[in-house]
């Protein structure tokens, strides 16, 4: 299969996501989402945080556009979240914030192995100059730390940690929804120079593991419009797949 193909299955892949609509957490949660964006726009320290991302050292399918989604998301997150707790209206902003902060950072180091650990490491180094609570760069620091699918969850040392470090995991696999079919594979496809039948062979294990992060979501909003998330990609990766198997059949 000729990778000129690819053109052709990205628009597919924009046409059924176009087709199926974007998941309800976006016109159920925007008042969420419009404070969190409200507060990433004007905060001068997450300003501060931004000169800290190359685009050059990140990963081509990690770079500042989706810790930048992920950052406003898990903002959002946390301010659903923390609707129902017994959280004073500045403590809601300062959690939001490190929530924030901890998206920006949490793929620093992507292109590492175990980025989860180094990106932690990164982060600590960096957060050393911003003017943070010693706790708040902990809860950062760790929220990073445990951001990754399918590995050990290390301890919170307090209810405000979790919330932090679960609402930054749950914006993060938001992404493996309509995003991952959308934007991230075919970032993903360009940067390794990936084959059409290399796609082709591995599409059908990859959408499976995909499907069994429906399971992870962490905070109750992920588990409430996760697995939406989840669903909806998995309907555009379909189309993707039955598109090649067409070429495949028209050979």
């Amino acid at each position: 299969m000729d990778s000129s193909i690819f053109p052709v299955l990205k628009e597919k892949a924009l046409r059924k996501a176009e087709e199926i609509g974007m998941p309800s957490f976006y016109a159920e949660h925007k008042r969420e989402l419009e404070l969190s964006l409200r507060s990433f726009s004007d905060n001068r320290m997450i300003l501060k945080c931004r000169t800290y991302l190359d685009e050059s050292k990140l990963h081509p399918a990690h770079g500042i556009c989706h810790c930048e989604k992920v950052a406003l998301e898990a903002g959002a997150i946390l301010r659903i979240e923390s609707a129902a707790g017994d959280y004073t209206d500045n403590e809601k902003e300062e959690l939001m914030l490190c929530a924030q902060i901890a998206g920006i950072f949490h793929d620093i180091k992507r292109m590492e192995k175990d980025h989860t650990i180094a990106g932690s490491i990164e982060a600590e180094r960096i957060l050393n100059d911003f003017d943070l609570e010693k706790r708040h760069k902990r809860y950062i620091i760790a929220a990073i730390r445990n951001h990754e699918a399918f590995k050990e969850i290390l301890d919170s040392e307090d209810n405000k940690a979790k919330l932090i470090s679960d609402s930054l995991y749950d914006a993060d696999k938001f992404r493996w929804g309509p995003d991952n079919f959308t934007t991230t594979l075919w970032l993903i496809i360009e940067s390794a120079g990936m084959s059409a039948d290399t796609l082709y062979s591995n599409f059908k294990e990859k959408v499976e593991g995909i499907r069994r992060i429906k399971h992870t979501f962490r905070t109750e909003t992920g588990r409430r419009y996760g697995p939406e998330f989840i669903d909806l990609g998995i309907k555009i990766g379909n189309e993707i797949y039955s598109e090649m198997e067409r070429i495949i059949v028209r050979r």
